[in-house]
């Protein structure tokens, strides 16, 4: 009898194994599948042109040429503001003190990894400021020149 239990046992262990390996599976296949199926595709330059990518996982972020000026600092150092960035998605929309001003803005995330690699500028408290509207800071810190330019 003791010989039952124990084949029954072990028939119980292969068939749960069993049962794990084809969740293990499924999990595995659901994981490669697109988070999303409204999520924007991740859209690649051509390998002729300067740009920035994201120093985390090399998403391309934005054209050389786009930048306005390299002189503002982010959260963690340097900082570019730039007229456009591609494969970046905004977070929520929030108020923040910066030395000129409580401006509105939303935190800029990569889309490859979901860092966040700067903010965008959503509203500007004065005339002088409304430059910025619209347009993006990206950190040095977490991005990556390429091309050899």
């Amino acid at each position: 009898m003791r010989d039952i239990g124990t084949m029954s046992n072990t028939a119980t262990t292969a068939t749960t194994t069993a049962n794990a390996s084809s969740s293990d599976a499924a999990w595995y296949a659901a994981s490669l599948a697109p988070m999303c199926a409204t999520d924007p595709p991740i859209e690649y330059l051509p390998d002729d042109v300067p740009l920035y990518v994201c120093a985390k996982c090399g998403t391309h972020l934005a054209l050389q040429d786009e930048i306005i000026s390299k002189q503002f600092t982010g959260r963690d150092g340097k900082a570019y503001l730039f007229n456009t960035s591609i494969n970046t998605d905004l977070g929520r929309r929030e108020q923040r003190q910066f030395l000129t001003g409580l401006h509105t803005v939303a935190d800029l995330l990569c889309r490859g990894c979901g860092t966040s690699v700067g903010w965008k500028y959503v509203r500007t408290p004065s005339a002088d400021q409304r430059y910025k509207e619209g347009k993006f800071i990206m950190e040095v810190g977490m991005l990556h020149k390429v091309n050899n330019w």
